[in-house]
């Protein structure tokens, strides 16, 4: 089984007016179910390629979903998510890391937009994961994802069941309090 995107966030203490983000949104598997899940909030959807950005927004369409946005972006650069510091509640990470080139930059760019405090959903593939085929060498272990994660001022909540082929965890963002050096 594939992971079920219903099921993880149903992990991730979302209420209804919250703001989501969903980087590297790809054709929207957690992004129309998170609009779902928070009528009376926001959720945006960012993808760098306009195709997916296109299929999103007629998925959004079809459903009658009027608070989702989409919009090209890279989350790879310093504000290439075009978003605000601290603006989102929840901050949706997943099957992204492994394809990014530069994690260093992405983590940083999914901590400047999650407000302190706030949480991010994090998944992907086991590293023995026959579903990622030529892309596998790139995987990268629950382990060194957590380490990315803690070392880029996340703090590691707990770990999901993600599904065969995937794992999870929920990490969130040092409050202001706790950061020595902010």
């Amino acid at each position: 089984m594939f992971t079920d995107p219903l099921k993880n966030l149903n992990n991730f203490e979302i209420q209804e007016d919250m703001i989501l983000v969903d980087l590297g949104a790809g054709t929207g598997f957690y992004s129309i179910h998170s609009a779902h899940l928070v009528p009376k909030g926001k959720v945006y959807a960012i993808d760098i390629n306009p195709d997916y950005i296109k299929t999103i927004r007629n998925k959004a369409n079809d459903a009658k979903i009027h608070n989702l946005e989409c919009f090209h972006g890279d989350v790879e650069k310093k504000e290439g998510t075009k978003l605000a510091n601290n603006m989102a509640d929840r901050v949706i990470a997943s099957n992204i890391l492994f394809q990014v080139e530069n994690k260093g930059d992405f983590l940083k760019e999914a901590h400047r937009i999650l407000k302190h405090g706030g949480k991010m959903l994090f998944i992907d593939h086991n590293t023995d994961s026959l579903i990622l085929g030529k892309m596998k060498d790139r995987a990268i272990s629950k382990e060194q994802a957590r380490s990315l994660l803690e070392i880029a001022d996340f703090i590691w909540e707990r770990d999901i069941l993600a599904g065969n082929h995937h794992y999870g965890m929920i990490f969130s963002k040092k409050s202001k309090e706790n950061k020595k050096y902010e």
